[in-house]
């Protein structure tokens, strides 16, 4: 790979998806390397002529898809989850009581893992309330690829060997041989999966009470994450809650949210 090869795809990854891989050059590489060759492209220059030129968008959705991290698994950052439901569910079911509509979007929903823990957290606090609610979590990603295992729900005992017994009872059943288990289409029905790159323009109608946008800035420069915070900012309802990740900070001098405790964030009430 040559540097006008690297700086040629790293450049197109930071302007089209705002992910900085400047100082990733042998990751780039290596997760490139073998899929080019297979596809008889004849080098880097070749493959992204093809990147930019396909109106089918398959092989830009395909370099998305091996140069983005899909790392996650059931319980991380389980604290996050305590205080979701422990403080901010009942601030919305307080907030939303005469309309029952709960708007939750988790911006990097990765193979699914996070959305399902968010939507079990809804159904165990809904109870049989959640007939009334309209409480479908929107669950996006840029990758595709990551997006197609989420919406299969299979994960194996592995997998799910942290999540508390009476979730896995109720919110998975096992498949032929045991050893790998399916989400309920119950829990399926209440998340919304859809590709979408946080780069552009949020198609939201209404405002969100509740934005999940864990562990994913960290691919981003300083003015990309300060920019993304903001549009997150104007498309939340006021006393609306942003988590990011426990290893991820906002600059305090620039963004309008108010720190609640560390990774976990709150819009003023009162403000639009």
């Amino acid at each position: 790979m040559t540097d006008e090869e690297f700086t040629r795809i790293t450049s197109y990854m930071k302007q089209n998806y705002g992910i900085e891989l400047a100082e990733k050059r042998e990751i780039v590489r290596g997760r490139l390397e073998n899929y080019i060759k297979s596809g008889g492209w004849g080098s880097f220059q070749e493959f992204m002529n093809e990147v930019e030129s396909d109106r089918s968008g398959t092989q830009e959705k395909m370099m998305v898809n091996l140069l983005t991290t899909n790392y996650t698994y059931f319980m991380r950052e389980f604290e996050h989850f305590e205080f979701f439901r422990n403080v901010v569910l009942p601030w919305i079911r307080q907030k939303e009581s005469g309309r029952k509509d709960m708007r939750i979007w988790c911006g990097a929903a990765s193979t699914g893992e996070e959305p399902y823990m968010i939507a079990m957290v809804i159904a165990d606090f809904l109870g049989m309330e959640q007939n009334q609610w309209d409480s479908t979590l929107l669950a996006t990603d840029v990758s595709t690829r990551a997006l197609q295992q989420a919406m299969a729900g299979v994960y194996s005992d592995e997998q799910l060997k942290n999540v508390p017994e009476h979730w896995k009872k109720h919110f998975f059943y096992p498949m032929a041989g045991g050893t790998q288990f399916q989400v309920q289409d119950e829990l399926k029905k209440k998340i919304l999966f859809r590709q979408f790159n946080l780069m552009n323009p949020f198609p939201f109608k209404r405002k969100m009470h509740t934005v999940f946008l864990r562990n994913v800035m960290i691919y981003f420069n300083e003015q990309t994450k300060r920019d993304l915070i903001q549009k997150v900012y104007n498309f939340m309802e006021p006393g609306g809650y942003l988590f990011i990740g426990m290893t991820e900070t906002l600059n305090r001098n620039t963004t309008q949210f108010e720190i609640i405790k560390p990774s976990i964030y709150r819009k003023r009430e009162g403000k639009d």
